[in-house]
């Protein structure tokens, strides 16, 4: 069969340029006030706006490799979720460095135009509460619950709401780690390590052992409230405690790399409102919101996987950790 010749692809066209480049409508040129910097906020905030989706793209392809009820070992699809988990962290790292674009401008700059803004708010981001129900934050850890009521629209309420309702990247990472096959129902493991570790604490950290009954020995007594469940916890902390043999290498990675995206989140955060003090000061805002007061508390409750960030209080130097059975090294080792 003749293959059919295409039509040649020219660069402004393919990226759409025409569209992009005029998508810049300065509030004040309609109002013909001087405000030079109201063009850079447009275009960092629609940077921000593309990075996101990007992020989505990203993320549901993750999400579709983790909808699968098998992953085998020798399957590439733990490196490519990796792979693609780490892009994200990348692209965190570039939305924190853009920041200091959007410092460029001074708090006497923004005057000239933000009360045009009014009421459009980055809160309005409908996204990025979109990327973080992806990860897995859900409608009740959310702060401030009372602005989706006073600040998006119904069609945006429900946009966030729908990608609420999916199961979320935690929620999948979750049952992943419970198919986890080496220590499954190996509760002398557990008790075993329990007295490795409590030979490691210092008094002061003695509490901890209670800590460590409840999340990994007593079934009964595990914290209802806690996202991950007792049989992906226990595969979690075993990961990051045997990293080194071969089948164990890339869960760690995917681990490590979910740790990377809060504190990605979290850098961006916690700079955003440095900018917001250093700018509007006390204000509120353009919102509605308590400005840096707001942004204070999401950047405190918004942690997704922070159950895992915690298995470090539990971990042991490698000359401590019991040893395991021929069986489980076998099945943790190339064959």
């Amino acid at each position: 069969m003749e293959k059919k010749e295409r039509r040649p692809v020219y660069y402004s066209e393919y990226l759409q340029l025409d569209k992009i480049l005029n998508a810049q409508l300065p509030e004040s040129s309609k109002e013909g006030i001087k405000a030079n910097d109201e063009m850079m906020f447009i275009i960092i905030h629609q940077t921000y706006e593309l990075w996101f989706k990007q992020i989505l793209h990203e993320l549901n392809i993750i999400r579709d490799i983790f909808r699968q009820s098998d992953i085998p070992n020798n399957s590439p699809d733990i490196y490519n979720c990796v792979h693609r988990i780490n892009r994200v962290s990348r692209i965190l790292d570039v939305a924190v460095m853009q920041m200091s674009v959007l410092e460029t401008m001074t708090p006497l700059d923004f005057l000239d135009f933000r009360d045009l803004l009014r009421p459009a708010s980055g809160f309005q981001s409908i996204q990025f509460k979109m990327v973080e129900a992806t990860l897995g934050l859900t409608y009740d850890q959310r702060h401030g619950q009372g602005y989706y009521l006073t600040q998006l629209n119904e069609n945006d309420r429900q946009r966030v709401k729908d990608a609420e309702a999916q199961e979320s990247l935690l929620v999948l990472i979750n049952r992943w780690l419970e198919r986890m096959p080496f220590i499954k129902g190996n509760k002398d493991f557990w008790q075993s390590y329990r007295n490795a570790y409590e030979a490691t604490l210092l008094d002061a950290e003695k509490g901890n052992l209670a800590t460590y009954d409840k999340l990994f020995v007593n079934e009964a007594e595990y914290p209802a409230e806690r996202r991950f469940s007792i049989a992906a916890n226990r595969s979690a902390l075993f990961i990051m405690l045997y990293r080194d043999y071969p089948l164990l290498h890339l869960p760690y990675e995917l681990i490590a790399s979910l740790l990377e995206i809060d504190e990605g989140l979290s850098m961006w955060r916690h700079r955003h409102i440095h900018m917001v003090q250093r700018t509007i000061g006390k204000r509120v805002g353009t919102g509605g919101s308590t400005g840096a007061e707001y942004l204070r508390g999401a950047a405190d409750s918004h942690i997704i996987f922070k159950e895992m960030a915690e298995l470090s209080s539990f971990l042991l130097p490698r000359n401590s950790l019991p040893p395991l059975s021929n069986d489980i090294i076998k099945a943790l080792s190339y064959q």
